[in-house]
């Protein structure tokens, strides 16, 4: 039900029924307190979406807050889909037996409502649970966290006696290994438009007549040479002086650990469980490092002009738009990025581009030593889940979500006094996150659980966080 109610959060459909559903599942557990928040509009200038808040009290000694996102991708190819997107359909996907096919299935609904599965058996077989919730549900993560980011500004005190954080749930590697992350590199977004009327060139008020240009300049194929001056021939090194400033080398125990990685890493399966072709590099090694602490500047999107496929229609567009996201790593600032690719564009010759900040989401550095952390990995052990050793070190250990504002370790900017150690891991499988025929297994095989399992696995992470299944033994530095 809930795959089949869209929440797109880029164009704002079905976020307010979404939101009410969601906030309907924390009333279904009984929390004293349940919320749908509207946050108002964001530092950025765009109205933030609702979030939705929780407070559950059991009288229990120790507190977990859970974090969950609501909102998913917008679909951008649907014919590339094998069934509808929001049909939430079960089909055979071998080697499974059931898998959940639709938009937000693995990012992050599935996920998210194994937790909640879990929680509801504990609720109704016991009465009770054994740690108290906070729960904060955003529908701004696909849109960097905007509405989150003020809402947590605005309500610091909403946030006071969580002892941990749970970030909306995990899952297994293909291989049914398994981890426990929480860290995160940061990310910032922006766009950049070429128009006539700025530059002073080309039609200045509309898209005209596309045999026009003949003899009129176009913005369309300025934009093109602005964004290939902004990086390698081959689009993966940024060519903007500065862009790297204040990025922390890898400590010797990351690079060890990556080199351990690459030992197990067959690029080829590697590569077809990201679906693309092959890796920028084919050495596991260098893939590895770029993959989990690289740099980029993306292409996410470009229009304006004729947008429709197939068919023809002569146009000269008046104004050229791209999207960019940019992954960065501790001590950068994404900020500070977009002032270098600001003072680049100058440099260029492209001062009459304009850029607009969509937002930004500050690395956050996470820590295995601590109880929620080991929590998951008791929970893997408890269900004979592969994992590796756990790091005695802070690290970034993943992709982009809003860690930095609930993290105890060091952040990239701390906007709120909001302070926990974070957690994420659990079972089960899903992929194509962003992607067509996103997915999430219901029914597991070999290594992999399934929906059962992935809440089994859940289960136990609050159980052992509550220290009702004995105390997991503590790292060895």
């Amino acid at each position: 039900k809930w795959i089949r109610q869209p929440s797109i959060s880029n164009s704002g459909e079905g976020i307010p029924e979404s939101a009410e559903m969601v906030k309907g599942f924390f009333d279904q557990l009984g929390c004293q307190e349940s919320r749908v928040y509207d946050v108002g509009v964001t530092e950025w200038g765009a109205p933030g979406n609702p979030v939705v808040y929780a407070k559950c009290d059991y009288g229990a000694p120790r507190t977990i807050a859970i974090y969950w996102q609501y909102d998913t991708m917008p679909v951008t190819q649907p014919d590339a889909w094998k069934v509808p997107p929001f049909e939430a359909r079960l089909v055979e996907q071998g080697p499974y037996k059931k898998v959940l096919i639709g938009r937000g299935a693995v990012n992050s609904k599935g996920p998210e409502l194994a937790y909640w599965n879990a929680l509801m058996s504990i609720k109704a077989v016991t009465g009770t649970m054994p740690v108290n919730l906070i729960f904060v549900a955003e529908g701004d993560e696909e849109r960097m966290d905007i509405g989150l980011r003020k809402f947590v500004k605005d309500h610091p005190d909403l946030f006071q006696g969580a002892d941990a954080l749970i970030g909306e749930g995990g899952g297994q590697n293909p291989s049914g290994s398994a981890g426990v992350g929480g860290g995160s590199e940061g990310c910032v977004y922006i766009e950049l438009t070429t128009s006539g009327k700025a530059w002073g060139r080309g039609p200045v008020q509309s898209d005209i007549h596309g045999s026009n240009k003949r003899a009129v300049d176009s913005p369309a194929w300025r934009h093109i040479r602005m964004l290939a001056s902004l990086v390698s021939p081959d689009g993966n090194t940024p060519l903007i002086k500065g862009f790297t400033q204040g990025m922390e080398a890898l400590s010797p125990e990351e690079t060890a650990a990556l080199k351990k990685a690459a030992e197990k890493t067959d690029m080829k399966v590697a590569a077809e469980n990201v679906g693309v072709a092959r890796y920028i590099s084919d050495d596991p090694f260098t893939m590895l490092k770029m993959a989990r602490y690289g740099i980029s500047f993306n292409l996410d999107g470009i229009w304006g002009g004729n947008m429709y496929a197939g068919g023809a229609g002569a146009i000269l567009p008046n104004k050229i738009t791209s999207k960019h996201n940019m992954r960065y790593v501790p001590k950068m600032n994404g900020l500070e990025m977009v002032k270098r690719i600001r003072e680049q564009l100058d440099r260029n010759g492209y001062k009459d581009v304009e850029m607009k900040v969509i937002g930004d989401v500050p690395w956050s550095k996470m820590s295995y030593d601590t109880e929620i952390a080991r929590a998951m990995t008791q929970a893997y052990d408890q269900f004979n889940i592969p994992h590796g050793e756990a790091a005695h070190y802070a690290s970034i250990l993943g992709g982009y979500w809003p860690a930095y504002l609930f993290s105890n370790e060091e952040v990239g900017q701390r906007v709120a006094n909001v302070q926990m150690p974070i957690g994420m891991g659990g079972a089960g499988h899903g992929g194509n996150a962003h992607a067509a025929n996103e997915y999430f297994i219901i029914e597991g095989a070999g290594k992999i659980y399934g929906m059962a399992g992935a809440e089994k696995v859940a289960a136990a992470i609050i159980y052992n966080f509550a220290g009702k299944n004995g105390s997991p033994a503590r790292l060895t530095h």
